[in-house]
């Protein structure tokens, strides 16, 4: 961290990507899915919809849904119900899972694969994702610091819980856009955030693997920290490189920065121990 740089009074963190590998969960589980229904016994598939998903890529397949759940967060407007209440009218990450899945099985004429049921059940993967394996010991020695960590999501609440139970996520409060009736990189989800913990813009850090949520959450006055993890920044190798010699996050953690498994979050806690002078 720069010389001169304000102790954060709190750590805010993204989750989709930065704290946890959806990537890994969701391809692996769509796969494995998609293999048992295959070698089912008992149930009768159309051939057509057999032989398309004995062929799918499921790797691909998952980062369309990803890439739907951007186009969906970066573009979304609420709209106000008859009664006034944004509340009412407030379209969740999880409702949007679950119309997305059945968007992309209909692209893929993928008709019958899965019940009604079984798609509901499915779009609820991205609640169980696995952390990145700095992550659990990393938010640990960050909150050893004295500094509260807490996630900043797009998810809403419910998925949150079960994340951070499942992947034994230590947070010390989770904020989900759905309290802000927006997403991230809407500022009233930052500016929301800071006012909860009852602090100014520039007493909390935003932990993030993607560089448009720091440039959003720096506008809005948060200091920032960008960890890298591989092939997740929606930003172009030129611009991810750009950022870096320009220098314009606080504190910067690339793929191999660290020592042997002691990388990512675990790379910033040490950062942030070797700067407050504090031992390890």
């Amino acid at each position: 961290m720069a010389s001169g740089i304000i102790q954060p009074k709190a750590v805010l963190c993204d989750v989709f990507g930065t704290v946890v590998n959806w990537r890994l969960t969701v391809t692996e589980s769509l796969r494995s899915r998609a293999a048992s229904t295959l070698s089912s016994p008992t149930l009768s598939l159309p051939s057509a919809t057999r032989l398309q998903a004995s062929t799918v890529d499921w790797s691909a397949f998952a980062q369309k849904w990803r890439d739907s759940y951007w186009k969906f967060t970066q573009n979304y407007t609420a709209s106000t119900s008859s009664s006034g209440d944004d509340s009412q009218s407030f379209k969740t990450v999880d409702q949007h899972h679950h119309d997305s899945l059945i968007s992309l099985l209909d692209e893929h004429q993928l008709h019958g694969l899965w019940s009604e049921d079984e798609i509901k059940e499915i779009s609820l993967i991205w609640h169980f994702l696995i952390a990145w394996p700095d992550s659990t010991s990393g938010l640990e020695r960050i909150k050893k610091l004295g500094i509260p960590t807490c996630a900043l999501s797009n998810g809403n609440n419910s998925l949150l819980a079960d994340m951070a139970a499942f992947a034994h996520l230590p947070w010390s409060r989770i904020f989900s856009s759905e309290q802000f009736g927006a997403y991230k990189p809407a500022p009233q989800v930052y500016n929301g955030a800071v006012k909860e913990l009852g602090l100014e813009p520039g007493e909390c850090t935003l932990i993030a693997a993607h560089l448009a949520d720091l440039k959003a959450a720096r506008e809005c006055g948060l200091r920032t920290i960008y960890v890298e993890r591989e092939n997740e920044d929606t930003w172009s190798k030129e611009d991810v490189e750009k950022a870096r010699v320009e220098g314009w996050t606080d504190l910067w953690v690339g793929l191999d920065d660290g020592d042997g498994d002691e990388k990512g979050l675990l790379e910033v806690a040490r950062r942030l121990t070797e700067w407050q002078g504090k031992p390890s």
